[in-house]
């Protein structure tokens, strides 16, 4: 294989990686979990005038000793400076930037994603290394902001996502600094998740010394690092999070948690396992009728029937004119006294449930994905900021009625297999889901290379 050279193909492994904002339509594209390429600046039309634009339009791809360099993220970037090289008049900085990436381990992440050994080569002819240090800090910068795994390559419910950040020009921004490599460092996120998993990463706290448990936990260490980097910066101060895999719901106010009490989560079974999202609070609404969704209805609800004809009088259901078979509200619904209104494509909601013993239960995945609440009152009465009597009068009318929060509550669902508790220790939990394994797959570059040999299949949602 030769050291160097162009080859024709197809996109770009790292693209989607990349979020690039030139508008809020980008912007919304990008929250949604689209892929996409701003069209390129006019004064790319130019980039062939030069030794190093013949190089990045020699083909839609770039091979540099067998590793892929992102060539549309490349062009963006030096056509911010004439496509002439950067590198060869700031070598402090390109210093500073490539030992920042060859320390990408202490993020969790290995140096090998970004060229580590290409970087440490004395032999690349100089445009090629030029290149070559471009793509391994654009990339890095990259996965800091927004995690390595494209966002393509993400199960259907795992929807979390950061703002769009413009790498390009945050390498630019920092093109001329005296400390580029912190600027870099810092798109990272600041959580104290984050925060806690590198400080074990770099202690080995709460890490065995050998042994496949050690393995294991630094393996869940990285993969949840990875999962931190898929979060808004900053989190907003006001949440609601809910951890599926702890199974508890946590209510944050001023960043500091003042509230938490376990739930019941989805099934392991993967139609019903509970999604990773983000979703705004509306209000509350007291003593719900619950709409069977149909799938319950056709699987579950209808077959009862067949042997017990009496099976939907018994439990409060109706049939509506439009086929929705609906449970009247009550104490017995399945909703229970109290749903929190989170309009989102899922239909998963926070809300209460009549059948308080489950929670007496170490294993509680046994929803069809909505997130049971075992302190639903309590919870209701801190985000309306109302007292628990004013919550158990309106339960206590038996009327249908909503009442609106002062202000939308962001509400985040997270699926965190290692996390910060309350007092900033780390815990760990089992990866109930068996959702750990793909990520790592993309953090590992072994796993990543032979990923990427593979064909492409068809993943599950």
């Amino acid at each position: 294989m030769p050291l160097v050279g162009p080859i024709s193909g197809g996109a770009i492994a790292l693209a989607a990686v990349i979020a690039l904002a030139t508008s809020p339509a980008l912007a919304a594209e990008q929250k949604s979990g689209a892929a996409f390429a701003p069209a390129p600046p006019a004064s790319m039309a130019a980039y062939a005038d030069t030794e190093l634009g013949k190089l990045l339009d020699s083909g839609p791809e770039f091979v540099v000793a067998g590793e892929q360099l992102n060539v549309e993220l490349l062009r963006r970037f030096y056509a911010r400076h004439g496509f002439e090289p950067v590198w060869t008049s700031r070598p402090a900085q390109a210093s500073a930037l490539t030992n920042a990436v060859l320390r990408a381990g202490d993020q969790g992440l290995a140096p090998q994603l970004f060229h580590a050994n290409l970087l440490l080569s004395p032999t690349l002819p100089p445009l090629y290394r030029e290149l070559v240090l471009s793509d391994a800090f654009l990339s890095y910068a990259g996965a800091l902001a927004h995690g390595v795994m494209p966002v393509e390559l993400r199960r259907d419910d795992e929807t979390l996502t950061p703002g769009p950040v413009d790498v390009t020009a945050a390498l630019d921004a920092v093109i001329d600094s005296p400390d580029p490599a912190a600027a870099i460092e810092a798109l990272a996120p600041a959580t104290p998740t984050y925060l806690a998993l590198r400080q074990a990463l770099l202690n080995r706290a709460g890490v065995p010394a050998s042994g496949k448990t050690a393995a294991a936990r630094l393996r869940a260490i990285q993969v949840n690092l990875e999962r931190e980097r898929w979060l808004p910066r900053p989190l907003p101060p006001d949440r609601v999070w809910v951890n599926v895999a702890d199974e508890r719901v946590t209510l944050y106010r001023d960043d500091q948690p003042i509230f938490s009490t376990k739930v019941i989560v989805g099934q392991d079974e993967l139609r019903n396992q509970s999604p990773e999202f983000e979703v705004a609070m509306s209000g509350v609404l007291f003593n719900p009728p619950w709409n069977i969704p149909p799938d319950i209805t056709t699987n579950e609800i209808l077959p009862k029937t067949v042997n017990d004809p009496n099976y939907l009088a018994q439990h409060n259901m109706v049939m509506l004119p439009d086929g929705i078979l609906q449970q009247k509200a009550g104490p017995n619904s399945g909703l229970g006294q109290l749903m929190f209104l989170m309009q989102n494509r899922f239909d998963v909601y926070l809300h209460d449930t009549p059948d308080k013993r489950l929670f007496a239960r170490d294993d509680r995945r046994i929803s069809h994905g909505c997130i049971r609440v075992e302190k639903p009152r309590e919870l209701a009465a801190l985000l309306l900021q109302q007292p628990i009597d004013a919550i158990d009068q309106q339960i206590a009318t038996g009327d249908t009625t909503e009442t609106k929060l002062s202000e939308p509550v962001p509400v985040f669902v997270v699926y965190e297999t290692a996390f910060a508790d309350a007092d900033g220790k780390l815990q760990f939990r089992p990866d109930i889901y068996g959702r750990d394994a793909e990520i790592w797959q993309q953090l590992d570059p072994e796993r990543r290379a032979m990923a990427e040999r593979e064909p492409p299949g068809q993943r599950g949602g």
